[in-house]
């Protein structure tokens, strides 16, 4: 479970980017984080794993509090804590498994990370991620030479590597096309349901985040201005999560392909 208890980040300058955020997040729930650009929705997702720290409040995951964590006790976290992201993050020039057994490092001594040795045991979890995006046909190519889409579906298949207990998704399809944004927003979904990942997803689309959001957080400079079914979220609450009328750069749909 994450529990949001009354936390602010206000960034040098003055910019309030979370304001008084109170928000449970049970276990196995998948959640699509909407709002515009600069409305602290990376802000809210970094968070929770630490990589933005609180300004005021605190962010406990089963139990724990981030921002009180020794250092030991915020690595133990983070291991447990899968981070998607929307530029990917691969090291192009080596192999798809060597990508994903990346998820391993945590577990892993630092001879065998540096080496590139690593456990059969450690090789068949990120073969077993690879399998769950339906890309371990790739598991030997260069991540250099893979699409948008197979170069995303790789990262989840690192972040699954660590086994986690979380999933945090910031912007997982910015970058992609219609069919393929579909395609990883499903991978995410079905992830979700059959392993009963927690998943927090930043989206920018508002169809996506109706058709795949079992519950959406909606934010607005920083505060929470929705928080309900995607079914009830109609273009009047979009309206006011945005604070203006939605446009075509609002629906996945109306994209052109990339």
């Amino acid at each position: 479970m994450i529990s949001f208890q009354h936390a602010t980040v206000t960034y040098p300058g003055g910019v309030h980017a979370l304001r008084d955020i109170t928000l449970d997040v049970p276990a196995g729930q998948l959640i699509v984080v909407v709002g515009l650009s600069g409305a602290g929705k990376s802000t809210l997702i970094r968070a929770i794993n630490g990589l933005v720290p609180l300004t005021d409040g605190q962010v406990l995951v089963d139990g724990v509090s981030v921002s009180g964590a020794s250092r030991r006790e915020l690595r133990d976290l983070r291991a447990g804590v899968g981070m998607i992201f929307q530029n990917f993050n691969l090291t192009k020039r080596t192999s798809v498994l060597n990508n994903v057994l990346m998820g391993r490092m945590h577990y892993t001594p630092w001879w065998r990370v540096m080496t590139g040795v690593y456990r059969s045991a450690d090789r068949e979890i990120a073969m077993q991620a690879l399998e769950r995006v339906e890309i371990v046909d790739k598991a030997y190519v260069r991540a250099s030479n893979l699409s948008g889409g197979q170069q995303q579906r790789v990262g989840i298949a690192r972040a699954l590597a660590q086994q986690p207990k979380v999933l945090l998704a910031d912007e997982p399809v910015a970058s992609l096309d219609p069919p393929t944004s579909h395609v990883v927003m499903r991978d995410l979904q079905r992830i979700n349901r059959d392993l009963g990942i927690t998943t927090l997803v930043n989206l920018h689309f508002l169809d996506l985040a109706r058709r795949y959001g079992e519950r959406i957080i909606g934010l607005r400079a920083g505060r929470i201005v929705f928080d309900g079914k995607g079914e009830d979220c109609d273009e009047r609450v979009f309206r006011d999560i945005y604070g203006r009328s939605l446009t075509a750069d609002d629906v996945l749909e109306a994209r052109p392909q990339l």
